[in-house]
């Protein structure tokens, strides 16, 4: 058993000075009080990403089961991008659940556990001619974005004598804005923006060049379309919906040329919430917004914006965060877009007769199978990533620093910061002896810094309140990270080591992910 027993629960040894309070698995505080983390700290170092594959599972069934209830055929597949451990690759594995790879070392391992060609698809920005090699040999679908990606495979697959398997990735969908529309006008439309894919009103154009029907049964190499494909920013169930339904249009002419289409392929960006208190998520941006003002403290660390900016006593941009809270997510937005009629005739790139039916229906009735590849989502709930305090220092300007061995590209994406209350377990090995002292009191405030040698090293820019003090050697947990939050941006620089990936099971020993010994 751990020599750690904190007496109050981690959530109220640290808490935002506006709180941001995480959603917290049972898994998540059974390994908090079952960790050995001393011993733990010593064999692994600091940070530990600790990872469970339970949530994962539940996660994949809770999407399965709202296809299931549209009678739908439907896979996920999941975008491996978002975590590299292969517990994941192993669960997906074992469920039968598909693989999302987007780099030719993440195809090299997914191949070598055992996974079938026919349940993994490539959708990598930049598709080297070594990864489509790869691809091609094996079988493997590829998402493809662009003519000088078509060129390149039909070159390898004459190399390789193969019938490559290619999904059309298309983008640019009108989307409609308003329903009714003004006087003597349609209602509005916009061009869904994306760098990703051809734009869907041309892409007739380009698989009239590249795939000739002529050519198709005469030529052994020829690719083979198999499915469409998109990719969008955000979470807006419309706009997917729009997607999806120029998506069919496209699918009706390919098939009316005689290409068998067999799948349509949402992407990813299903989402999750890592807060369940929604007051709690639109106080903070409001009460920001005055600080921003300088009508109140600072919420951040000298009063970053987040993305926001004070222009002239107005606040001005846009949140440069994922968005915390989010009330729709997984099953019941998956459930919202199946269930949304198709967009009006007016907006489709041509009529298929049945612009009054469901999305589900809709893709029923073509007998496709609807494909998603979610990583964030999936991977809610399955990881967090601990790290050790190293120093407390009080700043002139009367906040402390708290120091912890690990840096900040392991807790971080795109995004400006991780808007979630961090844990704190007292008691990590260190001294009660050298607590910190605030004015007679053991409660402070102050921020979360990191190792990089940087004045922006900040773990955390949000102002956090320690009611009971923090000590060398307490553990900060920063919850639910093993969607990007890990990986996508870790560096060695200074050449510090990578964290190392444990996987926990509850009542058994801690075990290395093979990840980390390849």
């Amino acid at each position: 058993m751990t020599t750690i027993e904190p007496q109050i629960c981690p959530q109220t040894n640290c808490v935002g000075v506006l709180p941001l309070s995480a959603r917290v698995e049972p898994w998540m505080s059974a390994a908090i009080k079952e960790v050995a983390w001393d011993e733990a700290m010593k064999q692994y170092g600091s940070p530990i990403n600790l990872i469970n594959v339970r949530p994962y599972e539940r996660n994949i069934a809770e999407l399965k089961s709202v296809a299931a209830n549209h009678n739908l055929n439907f896979e996920v597949y999941f975008a491996r991008k978002a975590n590299k451990c292969l517990a994941f690759v192993n669960a997906a594995q074992e469920i039968g659940c598909g693989i999302d790879v987007a780099s030719a070392v993440e195809l090299r391992q997914v191949l070598t556990s055992g996974f079938e060609p026919r349940r993994i698809i490539c959708t990598a920005a930049i598709k080297t001619e070594d990864l489509l090699h790869r691809c091609i040999a094996n079988e493997v679908t590829i998402a493809v974005d662009n003519v000088d990606e078509i060129q390149l495979i039909k070159k390898i697959a004459m190399e390789e004598n193969r019938k490559p398997n290619i999904a059309l990735r298309l983008s640019g969908f009108q989307h409609r804005t308003s329903n009714k529309p003004s006087k003597n006008s349609a209602p509005d439309a916009e061009r869904l923006y994306s760098r990703f894919g051809f734009d869907v009103a041309e892409i007739m154009e380009v698989v009239e060049e590249h795939f000739p029907v002529g050519q198709r049964d005469q030529d052994n190499c020829q690719p083979v379309i198999r499915g469409i494909h998109f990719h969008l920013d955000g979470y807006c169930c419309d706009q997917r919906v729009s997607a999806i339904d120029g998506c069919l249009t496209v699918i009706d002419q390919l098939r009316d040329q005689g290409h068998a289409v067999e799948f349509l392929d949402i992407g990813g960006g299903i989402p999750m919430s890592y807060l369940d208190d929604a007051t709690q998520w639109s106080t903070f941006w409001n009460v920001h917004e005055k600080a921003l003002l300088n009508q109140r403290a600072p919420l951040t660390y000298r009063n970053h914006g987040l993305g926001l900016i004070n222009v002239e006593g107005k606040v001005h941009g846009t949140p440069k965060s994922y968005p915390y809270y989010q009330r729709l997510t997984r099953a019941i937005w998956l459930d919202q877009i199946l269930s949304s009629q198709r967009s009006d005739s007016t907006f489709a790139q041509a009529s298929c007769g049945d612009s009054t039916t469901t999305i589900a229906d809709a893709i029923r009735q073509r007998n496709l199978q609807l494909r998603c590849e979610p990583g964030r989502s999936i991977l809610d709930g399955c990881g967090m990533t601990v790290a050790r305090v190293e120093f407390r220092k009080r700043h002139r300007d009367g906040h402390w620093l708290i120091g912890l061995a690990m840096n900040r590209t392991q807790c971080r994406t795109s995004s400006d910061d991780f808007l979630v209350d961090p844990l704190l377990i007292r008691g990590g090995g260190g001294d009660s002896a050298i607590e910190v002292e605030c004015d007679g009191s053991k409660a402070i405030e102050g921020f979360l810094v990191g190792a990089y040698c940087t004045e922006s090293e900040l773990l955390s820019l949000r102002r956090l309140h320690f009611p009971n003090g923090v000590a060398i050697g307490d553990l900060v947990i920063f919850p639910n990270t093993a969607g990007y939050l890990m990986h996508f941006l870790e560096s060695r620089s200074h050449q510090f080591p990578l964290a190392k990936n444990i996987i926990f099971r509850s009542g058994q020993q801690l075990e290395i992910d093979s990840i980390d010994e390849l």
